[in-house]
């Protein structure tokens, strides 16, 4: 049975998947401003891509832009994210460095949720969860593979890793290299969902190739998938707006 998790008015875990934005702006004007255009678009929450903002090692400028965000977004969960360079994102940062930056966001009362990336190193990894969790925010553990997609079992086998190690949400995106590697994500997600989850999970195959998995995944036991406005920060995302559309689609059609 999935316990479903409640962020301001946004429960996740239950169908249609929600939607979540990623701001990537690089100055702390453009990721403002983006903040401001979100307000008028139809999302559930949103992701600041802090490895995109150029003062990012500054944590007075850091928390400062935080706040900012906080602010304007008041009504949206918040979801802080640095991807680092070898899982996709833009800048190198040593482990030490990302432990502290996620426990300084979260101790600023200004995010709801981080991401953290489960499989670098260990004992830092649970480190930087237990410091997340002890100041209250939520922690979205998370995998990423540019390249290929795993083996099903092996998918399975990663989420249900992330769920003993005690993360809030486990995420896995993957490059899907063919169709039937989309269909592998999909099963996995499934399989995970049905058999062992306990809390929401959230999957998505990337590129052209994987936008069903965008979609639908919902329809497979993902909570939550990406939509753009204008930038994106991943391969096949798509606009929230049609993102929207298809899952009020495919959500009624289910409930009819």
């Amino acid at each position: 049975m999935i316990n479903t998790l409640k962020i301001k008015s946004v429960e996740i875990g239950v169908n249609p998947p929600k939607i979540i934005v990623p701001i990537v702006g690089k100055t702390f004007e453009e990721v403002t401003a983006k903040a401001k255009e979100l307000q008028t678009v139809r999302i559930d929450m949103v992701e600041w891509r802090a490895d995109h903002f150029q003062e990012i090692f500054d944590k007075d400028r850091t928390l400062s832009l935080l706040g900012e965000l906080r602010s304007i977004l008041e009504r949206y969960p918040l979801l802080f994210t640095f991807r680092t360079k070898k899982e996709g994102g833009e800048k190198d940062i040593a482990m030490d460095a990302y432990v502290e930056m996620n426990a300084a966001a979260a101790k600023s009362g200004q995010v709801d949720l981080i991401d953290v990336e489960m499989f670098s190193e260990a004992g830092a990894v649970q480190k930087s969860v237990s410091a997340i969790h002890d100041a209250g925010a939520y922690v979205i553990g998370s995998y990423h593979d540019f390249k290929a997609t795993p083996p099903k079992e092996e998918l399975v086998g990663m989420l249900r890793k992330m769920q003993e190690m005690g993360v809030d949400i486990p995420k896995i995106a993957v490059k899907p290299n063919s169709v039937g590697d989309v269909l592998t994500l999909l099963a996995a997600t499934n399989d995970m969902y049905e058999k062992y989850a306990d809390r929401p999970i959230f999957t998505m195959s990337m590129t052209e190739k994987g936008v069903v998995s965008r979609l639908a995944g919902g329809i497979f036991g993902s909570a939550m998938t990406f939509g753009a406005v204008g930038q994106v920060s991943a391969p096949g995302q798509i606009p929230a707006s049609q993102l929207a559309q298809v899952l009020d689609i495919l959500y009624q059609t289910r409930q009819q």
